[in-house]
């Protein structure tokens, strides 16, 4: 793709670090195909082995990717924010021969690296020395079914799983984003402002396709008044975020008197967006959000809302679609399961499962999980929820958060969805604690708004207004934010750990 593109319109702008054109297609495509040349000519690599790259975000990142794609290597993108011992343990299991890294987050990782794996540090002599060399004629041949990307999973039960992702899974990612999300044009900007080891990443391809531009914001991370500043100024800008981003996005906006000028479209997914914040989005910057439900193992591509449905206010039931994450994308299926697998009627709970072209081939080198996450075809997402009628999709929770109070099973999210309606709560998660007779009991961890005071017995009239009173919160504990990863998604093990030494 990068070739053809490159081909197509060599001139056209590719890498950029904010408004600062690095790279034009043709300097993108020889820099690539030289760090590919020396991988398999200076460092011995050979089609199927892996590349690691454990970088924050910068525009080596893509010519990193595309080396090891020219070379006929799989990419192992690594958490930037993991310790190095997180880091070497996925490359150890890997087996990657090489690791790309940023000075940044690398400096530590050599000195607990098996020994003969290299480091190269991105802006090195030795990274650039690469890139200046001669260029590959052509990329190495690279089947269908063959692995691309080994993405390793988040490891929050246990040591992280590598999914095997082929380059057919990406063909499909890829093509059923132009369906499914969003078309796609040279005048695009991708703006890189979640970390590009996970999703904001995969969407690269669709950018390289149609010859528009990447862009890494000055900070390498997300900062909203930077997305905000950097929008107009470069304009059609699209980017991948997740929804406590958005939030943060939409309160920079209203503060600032912003409408997200410049911003085509805002893709949102990897955690709950709650209803009481999209409505608040739209409201402030208008119909530029997408919402997608994916996994690693069917990586973007499970669901999606359409930019039409986020904003639609005269559908009779635009409130229920609106808190779902939209229908099934077209490379795949989804269904909902009971425990035994048969699939629940229209509006009952059970597991989400998914099969098509998009869904991973196996973890890398753990075939007993491979067993246990891929049934008959499907994919066990270990998500809960159900769907309607008209094939939309409602997630409750991950099985593994569920509270079970009295037998009786309560869905974090509904509650988090009525704590987030009272003035006084910025931010809500909900877990269970444990109880002598109940085994476990609701309890909240809330984050105030500026000036508020935690009145618990005003929260709790609030829920009885909205909710069961069995699923109310017994307790709740005052935080200053939620513990999130790098990508925005709150740590409910962290709560846990907190309750436990409570």
């Amino acid at each position: 793709w990068l070739v053809r593109t490159a081909r197509r319109v060599p001139e056209a702008p590719a890498l950029m670090t904010g408004t600062r054109v690095d790279s034009d297609y043709a300097r993108f495509v020889r820099r690539a195909a030289a760090i590919g040349a020396s991988l398999r000519d200076r460092h011995g690599v050979d089609p199927g082995d892996r590349i690691g790259v454990f970088m924050t975000n910068r525009r080596e990142y893509l010519e990193a990717l595309y080396g090891a794609w020219f070379a006929g290597a799989a990419a192992v993108p690594v958490n930037a924010k993991l310790h190095p011992r997180e880091a070497a343990w996925i490359v150890e299991h890997a087996g990657a021969r090489l690791v790309f890294v940023s000075e940044d987050v690398g400096a530590g990782l050599g000195e607990v690296l098996p020994e003969g794996v290299e480091l190269i540090a991105a802006g090195s002599r030795a990274f650039e020395a690469m890139a200046a060399g001669e260029p590959l004629s052509a990329p190495a041949a690279m089947g269908a079914d063959a692995m691309a990307w080994l993405f390793y999973t988040s490891g929050t039960t246990g040591r992280p799983k590598g999914v095997m992702l082929t380059a057919a899974n990406l063909h499909a990612m890829t093509f059923s984003y132009f369906v499914d999300v969003d078309p796609v044009e040279q005048a695009d900007a991708a703006l890189y402002a979640a970390p590009m080891s996970h999703g904001a990443g995969l969407y690269n391809f669709m950018h390289v396709l149609r010859g528009a531009r990447h862009v890494v914001p000055p900070s390498g991370g997300f900062d909203a008044s930077e997305v905000l500043d950097l929008a107009p100024r470069l304009g059609r800008v699209s980017m991948f975020v997740a929804p406590t981003m958005v939030r943060r996005l939409v309160e920079r906006a209203k503060a600032d008197g912003r409408d997200g000028e410049g911003l085509r479209t805002v893709v949102y997914g990897g955690g709950p967006m709650y209803l009481a914040d999209i409505v608040e989005a739209v409201e402030v910057m208008g119909p530029r959000f997408v919402q997608i439900y994916g996994q690693g193992e069917s990586p973007m591509t499970i669901t999606a809302l359409a930019r039409e449905q986020v904003a639609d206010r005269a559908h009779p039931r635009w409130r229920e679609r609106l808190a779902s994450v939209g229908t099934a994308h077209s490379c795949v299926e989804v269904a909902v399961t009971n425990e035994a697998g048969r699939a629940m009627p229209p509006g009952g709970t059970g597991e989400i499962v998914v099969r098509g072209a998009s869904v991973m081939a196996g973890y890398w080198q753990d075939a007993a999980a491979t067993v246990e996450a891929l049934r008959d075809g499907w994919l066990r997402t270990g998500d809960l929820g159900s769907i309607d009628e008209d094939g939309f999709v409602t997630l409750q929770d991950r099985s593994k958060d569920v509270i079970i109070a009295g037998g009786a099973n309560v869905y974090p999210r509904e509650v988090e969805e009525a704590l987030l309606e009272h003035a006084d709560v910025a931010e809500a998660a909900v877990v269970g604690r444990r109880h002598p007779d109940y085994g476990e009991e609701v309890v909240a961890f809330v984050a105030l708004a500026p000036g508020r005071r935690l009145d618990g017995g005003a929260l709790d009239r609030h829920c009885l207004a909205r909710i069961a009173r069995f699923k109310r919160p017994r307790a709740y504990f005052e935080v200053e934010a939620l513990p999130k990863n790098n990508y925005g998604k709150v740590l409910k093990t962290e709560l846990r750990r907190r309750l436990a030494e409570e």
